[in-house]
């Protein structure tokens, strides 16, 4: 493979979105490899003995091409994807399965993409060849998904997609009836397009506000009519002026030529563009109603532009004068109530002093724009922005004043106008307090004489009390078993389970409160989960998962497990982002299994959560609940539960051990810690093997262990109850001398009289110390392995490490 299409394979994988290209990209691919012929040739059958060499050389051929197709597929698509195909047999298989997964030939899909190929339009002053390329993507587009169209049909629909400016180009094309193709088509346009910018230009008639200034001489009456033909001025050849001019006094020109005359025309009228050439500020904003193009002259707050080359676009002003555009682009207009209002195609003069906007290019963008003493621009009755009428002139302002109610209504409807309203304006005055504190201002006495009204929706208050929604806990409930699954992944947990367990996630039926809980040592081990527990509920019940509920993360959106859900019918309902209690059902579940009473009971260490999880599930599922009439096991198996064999957890036990010697004991103590699932039995903890193991003969010391428990807190007070403090001896008072040579002594600081003593726990500690007896407690490795209890010191050994790594001390 050459590095060309090495480059291809290793920057265009498929990951869903990206399908068009990498469809168009990978058939390159098997084309230059010549190996694209398999997708449309059928497979061979296989050769057999009675096989020509021409049949089993074809049959070789096209499994060679399909194999090294395949690889090329496989190389070019995401971990998912590879996953999910690489049990195909050919790679025909491989494209058709990706093709229903991205390609979406639905009736929808091909109405969008023909839609929008035929609404596309030529933006004025955009380059041509930028143009034709959009529409060869979005053509692209829509025969990816079956459709249809014919080349008459194509060539028509771009010709009409151009510009204004091609409308001499559009005339030949249908007087013409010339037969295109759509190469063809785009070299004439583009040719068409340089004539175009070689001439004048595009010229874009502006209209400005025309004054009128009387002047005191009179109108003539009558004006003379124009000769046809040439004159005799324009035969005559151009003489060389003598002489100084009469008016002015300088050479070069006559009185009848002379520039200063040009200020007294006999004329009765003089017309000039006030609006376009009077200074304003680089924010004002103008609206014109005769204006054909937004104007301005600041290149500040353009969010794209491009340059025009000379003479592209010409500006006709209303004077007849020519002015070029230099920039067009987009603009976006920040208003103080955090709307905005989006110019498109805004031409960039700097000869301008004012900034223009026009009303019938606001219109081709969905803007509705109604003029009476202030003019308001609104888009789905909403009010964008609004100005008013100053000197003549309608100015845009970027604020909505809060004063005016205004209806949207047709524009020779009048528009209400409603003065400032008292009980907003004492909304306003009291601090943005509720309409109920007003009203009990108002039956107090101190805003007696108010006359309270409903208060309009202040967006201030928004913005500074808003909180979120009380939430109902009343919803529809299942009427079934597994018609809605609930689930959630807890986790990790701050010391891992026995095993290496650090996340747990649980799955609760709807309607019978049926719970399952299985350990995770990873997160992305949750759809390994879910597959477990769907086949054997489904094969249990004999029914199927209809809703799976769920918080909105990453573990239940991975591809793979949506396709999964996807491909097995089942609905996947997410809770908003914020709101777990739209998950309130898994998120209860969760925390009566953490609340580890049980385990808090017993003495057994923290990493033994993982088997109170499972056994804490285990009863839940054995005991009513409010949520539904019966036990979660009676509605879910259809038999009531027995309660017989229940335990305390953590409780101590005598368990029969297997095979025993000769008088040596023949139980062993062990702690209860759960219920197995797969057998009818007990899990037991042996703190002498550090091994959990499962057995039906035991023994329970259940009573032993009630009576033998002492809560902490009690605990905590005796010890405190044995730090006695004697009281002080109090002494009779002594006659104090009244020397003054004594009182004027520094006074020394009394101390304490108080008698200290050690609490009455630590009586005797230090003779009980004496007094023990020297043992032969080894104190190196070595002397362990060569004691007489070598077995036992190696088991304590092994329990110190064990305990050592679960708490992660290193």
């Amino acid at each position: 493979m050459t590095p060309s299409l090495m480059n291809i394979v290793k920057d265009n994988t498929l990951t869903g979105d990206n399908y068009v290209t990498w469809k168009r990209k990978i058939g390159l691919l098997l084309q230059s490899e010549k190996h694209k012929f398999f997708l449309t040739t059928p497979k061979p059958p296989a050769p057999n003995h009675e096989s020509s060499i021409m049949q089993r050389d074809e049959y070789e051929q096209w499994k060679t091409s399909d194999n090294m197709a395949k690889c090329y597929i496989m190389a070019t698509i995401s971990d998912v994807l590879q996953q999910q195909h690489e049990g195909m047999e050919s790679a025909a298989d491989i494209m058709m399965s990706l093709e229903e997964m991205f390609a979406m030939k639905s009736r929808t899909a091909k109405r969008e993409a023909v839609t929008a190929f035929m609404n596309l339009r030529m933006k004025p002053g955009h380059a041509m060849k930028d143009h034709m390329m959009k529409v060869m993507a979005h053509l692209n587009i829509a025969e990816l998904h079956g459709s249809e169209i014919d080349g008459e049909t194509k060539i028509d629909m771009v010709v009409n997609s151009l510009s204004d400016s091609f409308d001499q180009f559009k005339l030949d094309y249908t007087l013409n009836k010339k037969e295109y193709t759509l190469q063809g088509l785009m070299q004439d346009v583009q040719s068409d397009e340089k004539i175009l910018v070689k001439s004048k230009g595009q010229e874009i008639h502006m209209v400005g506000k025309v004054a009128t200034v009387k002047t005191r001489q009179k109108v003539k009456k009558q004006q003379k009519k124009k000769q046809l033909g040439p004159t005799k001025k324009e035969t005559k050849k151009v003489t060389k002026i003598k002489g100084k001019c009469f008016l002015c006094g300088e050479k070069g020109h006559w009185k009848r030529n002379c520039p200063k005359s040009q200020n007294k025309k006999e004329e009765g009228n003089v017309n000039y563009l006030e609006t376009c050439f009077l200074a304003n500020s680089i924010d004002s904003w103008t609206i014109d109603s005769g204006a054909t193009n937004h104007v301005c002259y600041s290149l500040q707050g353009f969010q794209e532009r491009r340059r025009l080359s000379k003479n592209e676009i010409n500006l006709h002003l209303g004077n007849g004068t020519l002015v070029s555009a230099s920039v067009v682009g987009d603009i976006r207009v920040y208003l103080d109530s955090r709307r905005h209002l989006d110019l498109i195609d805004v031409y960039y003069v700097p000869q301008f002093k004012r900034n223009l906007i026009s009303v019938s290019c606001l219109n081709k963008f969905g803007y509705s724009v109604t003029f009476n003493k202030v003019f308001i621009i609104s888009k789905n009755d909403k009010i964008i922005c609004q100005g008013t009428l100053e000197n003549g002139l309608y100015f845009l302002h970027r604020n909505i004043s809060h004063s005016l109610d205004i209806e949207l209504t047709e524009p020779n409807h009048k528009r209400v106008k409603l003065s400032m309203d008292e009980t907003y304006l004492w909304h306003l005055r009291l601090g943005h307090i509720n309409l109920n504190r007003i009203k009990r201002l108002v039956s107090d006495g101190p805003l007696s004489d108010l006359k309270v009204d409903d208060l309009p929706t202040c967006e201030s208050c928004l913005e500074g009390k808003m909180t979120k929604r009380s939430f109902s806990a009343i919803g529809a409930r299942a009427t079934e078993c597994l018609g809605l699954i609930h689930t959630d992944v807890c986790g990790p947990m701050s010391i891992q389970a026995r095993g290496g367990y650090e996340y747990f996630i649980t799955f609760t039926d709807d309607y019978s409160r049926f719970g399952y809980v299985y350990l995770m040592r990873h997160k992305s081990d949750a759809f390994d989960m879910f597959k477990a527990f769907k086949a054997e509920v489904e094969n249990q019940l004999e029914k199927h998962i209809k809703i799976l509920r769920s918080d909105y993360v990453g573990e239940y959106l991975s591809g793979e497990f949506q396709q999964y859900l996807i491909d097995n019918g089942i609905v996947s309902q997410f809770s908003t982002p914020g709101t777990p209690q739209q998950n309130r059902v898994s998120k209860r579940r969760n925390r009566t299994l953490l609340d580890s009473s049980m385990l808090s009971y017993s003495t057994l260490p923290i990493y033994f959560r993982g088997y109170a999880l499972q056994t804490a599930i285990y009863i839940l599922n054995d005991v009513p609940s409010k949520s539904v009439p019966q036990t979660p096991h009676e509605l879910w198996t259809g038999r009531k539960p027995s309660l017989k064999h229940l335990r305390i957890f953590g409780c101590p036990t005598h368990v029969l051990k297997g095979k025993t010697e000769k008088m040596e004991s023949r139980s062993e103590t062990c702690i209860f810690v759960g219920y197995p699932k797969e057998t009818k039995g007990y899990y037991f903890y042996s703190p002498s093997d550090l091994k959990v193991f499962v057995s039906t003969n035991a023994k329970f010391l259940e009573n032993d262990y009630m009576n033998d428990f002492v809560p902490r807190s009690r605990i905590v007070l005796n010890e405190m109850s044995g730090d006695t403090i004697p009281r002080e001896v109090t002494q009779p008072n002594r006659i104090v001398s009244s020397d003054p040579t004594q009182n004027q002594q520094p006074t020394i600081p009394r101390r304490s009289r108080r008698v200290i003593t050690q609490p009455e726990r630590y009586i005797g500690l230090g003779e009980s110390v004496e007094n023990l007896p020297d043992d032969d407690d080894p104190y190196t490795y070595k002397e362990a392995m060569e004691h007489v209890d070598s077995r036992h010191w190696q088991k304590a050994m092994q329990f110190e490490i064990e305990s050592m790594f679960d708490n992660k001390v290193w």
